[in-house]
């Protein structure tokens, strides 16, 4: 990253900006499915910055595994939306100005409206210890499910990164779960893993594929439909 961007984002409210992203993300429906980067960057980002200044920000969250960016699109993941959970009962979070944007409002409210419990259960989905998949038969319509979604939500063409599949899946199996199982179902031709590299060579997204003894790198799984 430049030296300038670097220091841009130094002189940002780190945690108020992760409030504000998580929370327009939520707000429109990220959890659910793709958001253009646009719609996102417009609520997040303040005239007086630009949209470069947030990118160690976008990065950082992806990274963390609360967020994905792909072709300009933005998903929100269930420990994102725990994130944000914790974030809003932070003292210091505030947002700038003195006017407060009609959507931060919005969406503010509905939040509240929803702190019944629904929002909790739905951002522990993914790491509940009582929702933790335990064999491989379990794990079989789970990685399926998510596939299936990650490459309508993204127009992925039948060839979805094996990053975002495990970051959906999250704490329900560890790592070495994922691998074993994921490599499982590639013996019983339900997917096939292929080589290449993930879109931008990031490390995090590397570490997060599937590196085998025999056949290297795997970055990608293929539903081999029947």
């Amino acid at each position: 990253m430049p030296t300038t961007a670097k220091a841009s984002t130094s002189q940002i409210n780190q945690t108020q900006a992760k409030t504000r992203l998580l929370l327009a993300l939520w707000y429109l429906g990220a959890d659910e499915t793709q958001v253009k980067k646009s719609q996102v960057t417009k609520r997040v980002v303040p005239k007086k910055r630009k949209v470069a200044d947030y990118q160690g920000i976008f990065e950082e969250l992806e990274h963390q595994g609360a967020i994905a960016i792909a072709k300009n699109k933005f998903s929100l993941f269930p420990p994102g939306v725990e994130m944000l959970g914790e974030l809003l009962k932070q003292s210091e979070v505030q947002f700038e100005g003195t006017i407060v944007g009609t959507w931060v409002a919005n969406a503010l409210l509905k939040w509240i409206a929803q702190m019944d419990g629904a929002v909790s259960r739905k951002a522990a989905s993914g790491q509940n210890e009582e929702k933790a998949i335990a064999s491989y038969q379990e794990f079989q319509p789970v990685a399926l499910a998510v596939y299936e979604q990650l490459n309508s939500d993204y127009n992925l063409d039948h060839l979805v990164p094996i990053y975002l599949i495990r970051r959906a899946i999250g704490n329900q199996v560890t790592r070495d779960q994922f691998d074993e199982w994921l490599l499982e179902m590639q013996a019983d031709d339900i997917f096939q893993l292929q080589g290449g590299s993930v879109e931008d060579s990031a490390p995090d997204k590397i570490e997060d594929s599937i590196t085998t003894e025999f056949d290297g790198l795997r970055c990608y799984a293929r539903h081999l439909k029947p």
